[in-house]
């Protein structure tokens, strides 16, 4: 199934691609060629791909592990709805949100 993404930026622009249910979202991110690390590239040691997902969204993810709610802690401008994007898989829904922090 096909959902379309919407990512937010610090200065509003909003950019949209598609992707499929499962993707990871780090690789979606990376796709769209925007400006989120993922140094790590997900052994969840770092936390430079912290994205906010819109709360309608966020409840459909699976919970954060322990070890991602730890690496979040490290994370500046961190939400209640704060996930790492290489942890992030897109759920079955329509449209998917995505905000980049603040203090990127």
């Amino acid at each position: 199934m096909s959902v379309t993404v919407l990512f937010i930026d610090q200065q509003q622009k909003k950019i949209t691609c598609q992707a499929e249910k499962g993707d990871k979202l780090l690789d979606v991110i990376h796709k769209a060629g925007l400006p989120i690390e993922g140094t790590c590239e997900g052994a969840l040691t770092c936390a430079t791909c912290h994205v906010v997902i819109e709360a309608d969204n966020f409840r459909q993810l699976e919970a954060a592990s322990d070890i991602e709610e730890d690496m979040l802690d490290l994370a500046f401008d961190v939400e209640p709805t704060s996930r790492l994007a290489c942890q992030v898989y897109l759920p079955d829904c329509q449209h998917f949100t995505v905000y980049f922090p603040q203090d990127f």
